[in-house]
């Protein structure tokens, strides 16, 4: 008989507030300090600081009507490392490849870092620059 590891159920709870678009419940889960981590060269790539940004993000990849469906977790002491199929459903183009992202979990067992690799970074570049644009100079540097 196999129990499953508390940090997997997180991780499959986020998977579900945020397939609810409820960001309340997916913040719960977070620690204040988190630190999100976005490759790419996009306007939403970088790392995210804190709640507020966390939430910034999603808010933007929902307008895009980005999906997730998990297809494998795997568990330590400290981590999660999910794969999933990442998926946008609006837009200009499209993004459908395969996402696989590295949890980390702080003492009070939050999530304080997450870092996201992807299958196909050069679509999902393309995809947010047809997609997003920058505020103009100055607004954009202040």
């Amino acid at each position: 008989m196999s129990t499953k590891d508390p940090k997997a159920e997180v991780i499959e709870r986020f998977f579900a507030a945020y397939a609810a678009g409820d960001v309340e419940a997916m913040s719960a889960v977070l620690a204040e300090d988190i630190a999100w981590t976005i490759p790419g060269r996009h306007p939403l790539s970088g790392t995210k600081h804190g709640i507020a940004e966390v939430r910034s993000f999603f808010d933007q990849l929902g307008k895009a009507g980005f999906q997730a469906e998990p297809v494998f977790f795997g568990t330590n002491d400290e981590y999660v490392v999910d794969v999933h199929r990442g998926y946008s459903t609006q837009g200009v183009g499209k993004v459908d490849t395969l996402w696989a992202l590295v949890w980390h979990f702080n003492a009070e067992g939050k999530i304080d870092r997450v870092i996201n690799l992807s299958g196909d970074q050069h679509q999902m570049d393309n995809f947010i620059w047809d997609n997003f644009t920058l505020a103009p100079l100055p607004d954009r540097l202040g």
